[in-house]
């Protein structure tokens, strides 16, 4: 170094780096026998001083991202291929666990639709799962560390198990229901003060159509207490009011009659599944007498069971001359009320 300062001692840096970054700033540069590059700085410094450089001073991503060779492609399609074929593998074991219906009972249908949910959470969790492991593992090759990208998606995953713990309740809440069976789609279930049909299901929410037509979502993690009204058989109760002073016994014969009908009827008794069945007596007092009749139908059958009974019951009586209620006529006899007027006594 001819032109040093005096008193300042000249000095060589020799810097070595995978990539080639100093193609702007060196043109002195060489290629380095072992990989890289080599590019040498003349420096003057005063007598006792220290230099000293930082270590990851040029280790950007940017300046590796500059030095991406052959060998970091070759590595992110074996990345790519790795986790294509674990993701192969996953859908291939994941189908294993769907269990065809094999006939058209309802049953099988049910255990088809559940096991067929079950396999598309467990393949969409381990896909994420995969991907998400490939992409920290092809992070290296474009000079990016791990460490410090770990750490913020662990930060991030707690900021977001604080400010989505709903959310997480919801999904572990839909994920049980499917998998306990609890219901599916085109159940009609009960949640609350909320009845109707099942019309969509996920993970995070169940959407259900009410009597009134309207469709109403409600969060899975809301739900506590599910009554499922369409699984085996549904059950109704119809109950025929009689007036004081009917004989008990000719109404029930002629209950039990039309029962017997209406069991006999091909119509109606593939939707039975036991009854209507005369109970008997189930209130009495002063104003008559209750009759209870039980009928056990197919699932979500029970009102139009009981709309049909009911018309048959009626039918029958009106036939046989049996009333169903009472009429009670009160009579008020007395002199007609005196008309006020002019000269009338106050």
């Amino acid at each position: 170094m001819p032109n040093a300062p005096q008193n300042f001692l000249p000095r060589r840096i020799l810097l070595i780096t995978p990539g080639n970054p100093f193609s702007k700033f060196f043109p002195s540069r060489r290629r380095a026998p072992q990989g890289g590059f080599v590019a040498s700085v003349d420096l003057a410094v005063p007598p006792g001083a220290i230099l000293c450089l930082p270590v990851n001073s040029l280790s950007s991503p940017i300046l590796h991202w500059s030095g991406f060779t052959w060998p970091n492609l070759v590595h992110l399609i074996e990345i790519f291929l790795i986790a294509l074929i674990l993701n192969r593998i996953l859908r291939f074991f994941t189908n294993l666990l769907i269990k065809p219906a094999s006939s058209q009972a309802r049953a099988a249908q049910i255990r088809e639709q559940q096991t067929r949910t079950l396999a598309g959470v467990l393949y969409g969790a381990g896909n994420k799962v995969i991907w998400a492991i490939a992409v920290l593992t092809a992070l290296p090759e474009f000079g990016i560390s791990i460490t410090p990208v770990a750490a913020l998606a662990g930060l991030i995953s707690l900021g977001v198990g604080f400010g989505a713990q709903n959310l997480i309740r919801d999904v572990i809440s839909g994920f049980y229901i499917v998998l306990e069976d609890q219901y599916v789609v085109g159940d009609t279930i009960q949640v609350g003060d909320t009845l109707g049909r099942v019309e969509h299901l996920t993970l995070r929410r169940t959407v259900v159509r009410d009597p009134r037509g309207a469709l109403v979502t409600i969060a899975n993690g809301d739900i506590r207490i599910v009554s499922n009204l369409s699984r085996d058989w549904s059950q109704v109760f119809v109950d025929v009011v009689l007036p004081p002073g009917v004989p008990t016994d000719t109404v029930l014969h002629a209950l039990d009659a039309v029962s017997t009908e209406f069991r006999a009827d091909d119509a109606w008794s593939q939707t039975l599944v036991d009854g209507p069945r005369v109970l008997g007596i189930q209130s009495l007092d002063l104003q008559g007498c209750s009759v209870r009749l039980q009928v056990r139908t197919t699932p979500t059958r029970q009102d139009d069971v009981a709309r049909e009974l009911r018309r048959r019951i009626q039918l029958h009586f009106s036939q046989n001359k049996i009333p169903l209620s009472g009429v009670t006529r009160i009579e008020v006899l007395g002199p007609p009320a005196a008309h006020s007027g002019p000269g009338a006594p106050a």
